[in-house]
């Protein structure tokens, strides 16, 4: 089980293509709930690949190739993109449409099943990736690693506020998608675990600094992830409340909320 939910969590949320060998390449099986929700439980996992990628970009881009900051961030936030298909950023536009349309739950689900975008989704997404290219490049800009350190603990955040999402007692919207197979399919004990560990590891990571230069990658990180898990829970709340539960599309925006609001306060704080 524990192998199947970490490739089923590979497989949904990036474009690594990981499958059974004894599964059709052209007829992917369709997953049970219990492999669905393992998934959403590996998904901080999948979310520090995604951000040790992201931030080998952003390294390679601002030190060896001389890019600078701001065009290394620009390419790691865009590389971050690529991995995931842009399905996150499009679930932020449509639920920024549905939740705009002041429509009861029903008409706001249709609005957010649209393949366009309305013109409220497409600011949202613009300044959204604004936000992001933007408190990275101040992180990366303060050099001693917190660039790629505010990008994994970003990523990792918003990956985590997936798993927050689907634990039990949060209902889905819709009897179908994403949203009714994951729905409910967590216990809460496992976000709970993954926080703490997280929490630990960013405390962790500004102690080694503290200790070794002098405080180098400043006193956010910690602060940083559990303001990104605040802003998804309290989204979260609220696209329950206005349409009944989650969709693909909900945790999608929970997990870029997370991500940005996790970055911008990671780039608060004093220059190194």
């Amino acid at each position: 089980m524990r192998g199947n939910g970490l490739r089923l969590g590979v497989t949904l949320l990036t474009v690594i293509p990981i499958r059974d060998r004894g599964a059709a390449p052209d007829r992917p099986p369709v997953p049970d709930r219990g492999t669905a929700g393992a998934a959403m439980a590996w998904a901080p996992a999948v979310g520090l690949l995604l951000g040790v990628i992201a931030s080998a970009v952003l390294f390679l881009a601002d030190h060896p190739l001389g890019a600078g900051p701001l065009t290394a961030s620009g390419l790691a936030v865009g590389s971050l993109a690529l991995l995931t298909r842009g399905l996150h950023l499009d679930g932020l536009a449509d639920l920024a449409d549905g939740l705009a349309s002041g429509r009861p739950a029903p008409a706001a689900l249709d609005i957010m099943r649209r393949s366009d975008i309305g013109p409220l989704g497409v600011v949202t997404l613009v300044l959204t990736l604004l936000l992001q290219v933007a408190a990275l490049s101040q992180a990366e800009s303060a050099g001693h690693g917190r660039g790629p350190a505010a990008l994994i603990a970003a990523v990792v955040t918003g990956r985590l506020a997936l798993t927050w999402a689907c634990r039990r007692g949060v209902p889905a919207a819709r009897p179908d998608g994403l949203g009714a197979l994951v729905a409910g399919s967590v216990r809460p004990v496992v976000p709970a675990m993954a926080t703490a560990v997280t929490l630990a590891a960013a405390a962790a990571a500004v102690a080694i600094s503290a200790a070794m230069a002098s405080g180098q990658l400043g006193w956010t990180l910690p602060l940083a992830v559990a303001a990104g898990l605040a802003a998804a829970f309290a989204v979260q709340r609220h696209a329950v409340r206005r349409l009944g539960g989650i969709t693909g599309d909900v945790l999608g925006a929970l997990a870029e909320i997370a991500a940005t609001v996790t970055l911008v306060v990671a780039a608060m704080g004093p220059p190194a």
